[in-house]
């Protein structure tokens, strides 16, 4: 049986009453596991006809499913970007912002992303979100997470929401604050998280989210809706801190709940969700095409006519990294790990294309060579394949899903995937 803070089990006591007992009992099972489908390359329709594990319906996010497999970040699906690995509650707070193709949207805590690859799905790749961080490894996760699911108008940037807030006011539509918290209602999936549980650390974690809330008041726009979601069950980080939160600001509460794992299937989780009343509006400078060195366009318009199907525009060069930005990316002077597909690098007089540009692709956008399991499985593991009949850069995919590039000459299919993504 899991062991639990004694202080924390005499608030839930008060808080829960004849319900504490059931809630207690929760932690005898094991914790769920879940998955949730990228349909931004596949529809959870068509994944259910390929997918190597049983599912079964997540009931707030129609593209969730429980899962009970173990290895679920190790296959080629996962390595495809076909779903993102995501406890089942917390796919519960993003489906509220209701976000829109063509909005801008912010993702104010984001890594290691499950959330704001959620609600990146639901734009299609049509308007602004950004995915923000402010640890710098974790970010790196963020970004990486970002590749694999091929999302072409995204910005991930690592910086305090204070510096965002500086350059950002009234910019985004809809804002996503997944603020870090004590974690309690995490503690039967993360057990390292019950012995630095403390209430020293959960008024810590409420004063800082109150910090983080006042920079997202700032930056969301009037009319604009916002979701405050922790994994926590204390007043103090949830009921209260809205409270608080809404007497300091022109904030509307339109509903919020929390669950409880002794309810649903999954762990604690919160949210809230709001709109702004009143507000001042601010110009946001966006970043603009760059590209203006013609030889180096030249080589690339060469590469892609000879090896896609498709064109990239609003070409910006960061050094010799080339980057196709989405339209009206905002300014922020914060540190920028990722704008819109980084496309590739120019290497001398050549172009070598990058694995984010490979995940960003269809099948049909590229020339490719299709692979059965064995030989995708070899290739994730670095190895070369055989590949008669063809030659120059190729878009390796399986069952039509890409999963890099290789370069064939001689028969032999050179494996260029990045030795940080190999499985």
């Amino acid at each position: 049986m899991t062991t639990l803070p004694a202080e924390f089990l005499s608030r839930m006591r008060a808080e829960l009453g004849d319900n504490f007992g059931a809630f207690l009992k929760s932690y005898d099972s094991p914790a769920e596991k879940g998955l949730r489908v990228n349909t931004l390359k596949i529809s959870a329709e068509n994944f259910k006809s390929i997918s190597p594990f049983s599912l079964e319906s997540v009931p707030w996010e129609k593209n969730g499913f429980y899962v009970r497999s173990e290895g679920l970040g190790k296959t080629v699906y996962h390595a495809a970007g076909l779903y993102y690995v995501q406890e089942p509650s917390a796919m519960c707070a993003a489906p509220e912002l209701g976000v829109k193709a063509g909005e801008r949207v912010l993702d104010l805590c984001s890594a290691p992303g499950g959330k704001g690859t959620q609600l990146a799905q639901e734009m299609r790749g049509e308007g602004i979100i950004v995915l923000n961080e402010i640890n710098f490894r974790r970010a790196k996760i963020l970004s990486f997470n970002v590749e694999r699911f091929g999302i072409k108008n995204a910005v991930v940037t690592c910086a305090a929401p204070e510096q965002l807030a500086d350059k950002l006011e009234s910019y985004f539509d809809k804002i996503l604050v997944d603020a870090p918290c004590s974690g309690e209602g995490m503690f039967k999936k993360e057990k390292e998280a019950i012995p630095e549980w403390s209430i020293e650390n959960v008024k810590l974690c409420a004063r800082r989210q109150s910090e983080i809330l006042d920079s997202a008041f700032k930056m969301l726009s009037v009319g604009g809706k916002m979701v405050y979601s922790t994994c926590t069950f204390a007043p103090e980080e949830d009921e209260e801190q809205i409270r608080n939160f809404i007497g300091k600001y022109p904030m509307k509460l339109l509903a919020m709940k929390k669950l409880y794992p002794h309810e649903i299937r999954g762990e604690g989780h919160f949210y809230a969700v709001l709109q702004k009343d009143e507000g001042a509006g601010r110009d946001v400078r966006c970043i603009e095409p760059n590209l203006k060195d013609k030889k180096l366009l030249l080589i690339y318009r060469q590469w892609e006519k000879e090896n896609l199907k498709t064109e990239f525009g609003n070409l910006y060069s960061v050094g010799q990294v080339l980057y196709s930005l989405p339209d009206g990316a905002p300014q922020t002077e914060a540190q920028t790990l990722r704008a819109g597909v980084r496309l590739g690098e120019f290497l001398s007089d050549r172009f070598e294309p990058s694995h984010s540009l490979a995940l960003a692709l269809k099948a049909e956008e590229a020339y490719c060579v299709d692979v059965d399991e064995k030989t995708a499985e070899e290739y994730l593991r670095g190895f070369t394949f055989c590949c008669e009949n063809v030659k120059g850069w190729r878009l390796v995919t399986f069952k039509g899903y890409p999963l890099g590039w290789c370069k064939v000459s001689g028969g032999t299919a050179k494996n260029k995937l990045p030795k940080g993504v190999r499985i």
